[in-house]
C-alpha cells in the first residue's frame, strides 16, 4: 500500500530530517562515550543498531512511498528508544548512588533530565527522541489513512 496525498511528502522530509538531527546528537554522545572507556557495549549498540536502522528504514519509505517500511520504522524506533530509555536508568541509579526499582528509577532519570542535572547532549538526545517518534508515528498513520482514502 502507498499513500496519495500531497501534504505526507512534505513531512517525510521533516521527518527525515528530525532523524539526522538526532543521529548526530548520537554519535556525539556515542563518541563521549567510547572516549571515556565505558563498557556496557551491548545495550548501547542495540539502541545505536535500532535506532539507525530505523533511520534507513525511514529512508526507504521516503523513496518508494510504500507505507509498510514507515511501521516499520515505528516498530523500530520503539525498541530502540526502549533500549535508550534503560541507559537513561541506568545513567540516574549512577548519579544517584541507588535503584528503587523500575518506576522510580525512570522517574527520577526524566525528573533529572527536565532538571537539567543530566549533561545537556542526554537531555537534547532524550527530549529530541519524542519529538523524531512522535511525527514518524503521526506520519506513518496519516499516510495509513491518506491510502485507504
Amino acid at each position: 500500500m502507498h499513500y496519495r496525498s500531497s501534504n505526507i511528502p512534505a513531512m517525510v522530509h521533516v521527518v527525515t530530517a528530525l532523524f539526522a538531527i538526532q543521529a548526530i546528537a548520537g554519535v556525539i554522545l556515542l563518541v563521549a562515550w567510547w572516549r571515556h572507556g565505558r563498557r556496557s557495549a551491548a545495550s548501547i549498540a542495540g539502541h545505536v543498531v535500532a535506532n539507525g536502522s530505523a533511520g534507513v528504514v525511514w529512508v526507504v519509505f521516503a523513496v518508494t512511498g510504500a507505507i509498510g517500511w514507515a511501521w516499520l520504522a515505528v516498530v523500530l524506533l520503539t525498541i530502540g528508544n526502549t533500549l535508550g530509555d534503560a541507559l537513561l536508568r541506568r545513567r540516574w541509579r549512577g548519579m544517584s548512588g541507588r535503584s528503587e526499582g523500575f518506576g522510580r528509577d525512570y522517574g527520577g532519570a526524566i525528573g533529572a533530565v527536565f532538571r537539567g542535572r543530566m549533561p545537556k547532549a542526554v537531555v537534547f538526545h532524550a527530549l529530541f527522541a519524542g519529538a523524531v517518534y512522535f511525527s514518524c508515528l503521526g506520519v506513518a498513520i496519516g499516510a495509513t489513512v491518506a491510502a485507504v482514502r
